[in-house]
């Protein structure tokens, strides 16, 4: 990892809210590298900062004081339309209650992110729509809408819009969350398999067995990262899924 490209670089990134007279320090001096091509997650129980963090990590949100440059760009120096450019380019979210548009077709939602990209054509848009549908092994329902999709699927339509813009890095938040155990199997191995592929991942998750399916766990409390551990006996998603139980398959 040591030749790797840094994709994330944040130093004395600081976060405050003020709340009436209150001041809550979310982040206080967070320093963090993230590698090209590494599956990191971001731990912590509910107000260590981990959602802070990503928050600022996707551009949704600045930092009171420090520095986050991002595939070597400086995120302080954007303005907010730079900075929304660079999101949509760059930056592929997934979360953990889908956000897919409900009377909008599988591929009509993956292409989405796609329509804010003035340089891609309807044609290509399309195509580069389909292409994500089948990384995520979701060809098949293309045309489906989301209420005709299980949980599953449509956590992987939300995999396939984050993929539609090739960005530098996926960040998902609690992706896993709604998911019964052999469904976030299925998520997860989806994941590994891209990272496999070479694709940065970030995933936020208080659930420290979904942690093991990662590279590194970086750990937050109160504002601070209080461990990082290179991830010793990395599970498998995919052959954890072939192990499981009958009775705990899901939904596929």
């Amino acid at each position: 990892m040591k030749n790797q490209k840094t994709i994330i670089e944040v130093s004395k990134l600081r976060k405050d809210f003020y709340v009436g007279e209150i001041t809550v320090h979310a982040l206080k001096g967070v320093d963090l590298q993230i590698k090209e091509g590494e599956f990191v997650a971001i731990m912590g129980t509910s107000g260590s900062g981990k959602s802070t963090m990503l928050n600022i990590l996707g551009c949704l949100d600045k930092p009171t004081d420090g520095s986050y440059i991002l595939d070597g760009v400086s995120m302080g120096e954007l303005s907010k339309n730079e900075l929304a450019g660079l999101r949509n380019n760059k930056l592929g979210f997934v979360f953990q209650s889908y956000n897919l548009l409900p009377r909008t077709t599988a591929l009509e939602n993956v292409e989405l992110p796609l329509y804010y990209n003035p340089n891609v054509k309807a044609k290509e848009r399309r195509e580069r729509g389909i292409a994500a549908l089948e990384a995520v092994g979701l060809a098949d329902r293309m045309h489906h809408m989301p209420n005709q999709l299980s949980g599953g699927q449509q956590q992987r339509v939300a995999i396939a819009r984050s993929l539609v813009n090739d960005p530098v890095v996926i960040l998902a938040d609690e992706a896993t969350g709604n998911l019964d155990t052999h469904t976030s199997y299925e998520i997860m191995a989806l994941l590994q398999d891209l990272n496999e592929k070479g694709k940065t991942i970030v995933f936020v998750t208080h659930e420290a067995d979904i942690a093991r399916f990662m590279t590194r766990n970086v750990m937050f409390r109160d504002g601070h990262i209080i461990r990082e551990e290179m991830v010793k006996d990395r599970l498998n998603a995919a052959e954890m899924l072939k192990n499981l139980p009958v009775e705990e398959n899901g939904e596929e």
